[in-house]
C-alpha cells in the first residue's frame, strides 16, 4: 500500500494537470516519505491493534458484560507492556521499513529541531523527541482514556455484576456480592426493607433456578426465561436487579448510533428541531428494528387510550 501511494504521487508530480496539483502531490509525498511519519504510522498500527478488540467488543449492541471486564483489563496491560519494553522493537520495525523504502533515518544523538531556524529550539535530541514527546505521550493519552472511561468505580460494578451471569450454571453465583451490588450502586432502587428481601430471595432463588433454568448463556436470556417461567414475580426483587444491570452503559455504541443518526434525522431542511423532537425521532431510527413490529392501529390506540379525546382517532 505504501509503495502503491508513491508510486501514484509521483505520478501526479510528473504528470499532473496544474502546478497546484503538483505541488501538492510532492508536498504529500515528503511527508509521507519521512521518518517521523513512518514512526506514527507504525506506532498507531501498535495501538489499534491492541484497542481493536476492544473497540469492537464496545460496539456489540448486547455486550457481554464478563468478557468486556476482561477486554478492557487486558487493553491497559498489553498497552503498559507495551510502554514499558516496545520502543526499541518498534524503532527496529521502522527503520527496516525506511532501507526498503530508502527513507532517510536520523542519527538519534543529534539535537532535535522544529522547522529551519536553530534559535529558541529545546535543547532534547531526536531519540528523547521520539520516546518522550511522540511514543510515550500517544500511549499515555490511550492508558488515560481508558482509565477514565473505566475507572476503579466502574471496573468494580463491572465485577460485581458479574455474579448475576447464568453462564456455567452460575458457576460465579454469590449472594454477599449480588447484595453488595445492589446496595453499593443501586441504592435508590431498593429500600432497607427491600435489602433485607433481596438476601432472602437470593437463598431461595440460589437452590431454585440453577436446577430449573439451565442452558441459559447470557444474562439477557436469563431475564427473558425469567419472565416466560414466572419466576420473575416470584424473584421480583432480583428480576429488578437484572433489569437494571442490563442497561448498564458498558457499550458505546448507543451514542456513536446516535451521532450517526443525527446526521441523517436533522438535516438543514430540518434544522430548528426541537431536543424533545429530535431525541423522539433519534428512538425510532436508531431502534427501527423494534419500530417495525409496531402497527399504526395500535399506535393509535394506545394513544386514545391514555385519555378521553373529543374526537375519535380509530375507525
Amino acid at each position: 500500500m505504501f509503495a502503491a501511494t508513491q508510486t501514484v504521487l509521483n505520478n501526479i508530480i510528473d504528470d499532473g494537470t496544474t502546478s497546484a496539483q503538483r505541488g501538492e502531490a510532492y508536498g504529500v509525498n515528503k511527508v509521507l516519505s519521512s521518518f517521523e511519519f513512518v514512526f506514527s504510522l507504525h506506532l498507531m498500527k501498535e495501538i489499534i491493534g491492541i484497542t481493536n478488540i476492544l473497540c469492537q467488543a464496545l460496539q456489540q449492541k448486547s455486550q457481554d458484560l464478563l468478557n468486556a471486564m476482561h477486554v478492557i483489563s487486558t487493553s491497559k496491560l498489553l498497552l503498559q507492556k507495551l510502554r514499558d519494553n516496545g520502543l526499541c522493537n518498534l524503532l527496529e520495525i521502522v527503520k527496516k521499513f525506511c532501507e526498503k523504502h530508502e527513507i532517510d533515518i536520523p542519527d538519534m544523538s543529534t539535537q532535535y529541531t522544529v522547522g529551519r531556524g536553530r534559535s529558541r529550539q529545546p535543547k532534547i535530541t531526536i531519540e528523547h523527541h521520539y520516546r518522550v514527546d511522540v511514543f510515550l505521550a500517544a500511549i499515555d493519552s490511550q492508558i488515560q482514556e481508558l482509565n477514565s472511561r473505566f475507572n476503579e468505580e466502574t471496573m468494580e460494578l463491572l465485577t460485581l455484576s458479574t455474579v448475576l451471569d447464568p453462564k456455567d450454571n452460575f458457576k460465579l453465583f454469590n449472594i454477599q456480592n449480588i447484595c453488595k451490588l445492589a446496595e453499593k450502586f443501586y441504592p435508590s432502587k431498593f429500600s432497607d426493607h427491600e435489602m433485607i428481601l433481596l438476601n432472602a430471595q437470593l437463598q431461595h432463588y440460589a437452590f431454585d433456578i440453577p436446577n430449573y433454568l439451565k442452558d441459559v448463556g447470557t444474562l439477557f436470556e436469563l431475564c427473558q426465561k425469567l419472565k416466560e417461567t414466572g419466576k420473575s414475580r416470584t424473584y421480583h426483587l432480583v428480576d429488578r436487579l437484572i433489569r437494571n444491570v442490563l442497561t448498564l452503559p458498558v457499550s458505546t455504541a448507543t451514542t456513536e448510533r446516535a451521532f450517526s443518526a443525527m446526521k441523517i434525522v436533522k438535516t438543514r431542511l430540518r434544522s430548528k428541531m426541537t431536543d424533545e423532537f429530535l431525541a423522539d425521532n433519534l428512538v425510532i431510527y436508531i431502534e427501527k428494528e423494534i419500530a417495525a413490529t409496531f402497527s399504526a392501529d395500535s399506535i393509535i390506540d394506545d394513544f386514545e387510550s391514555r385519555k378521553k379525546r373529543r374526537a375519535q382517532l380509530s375507525m
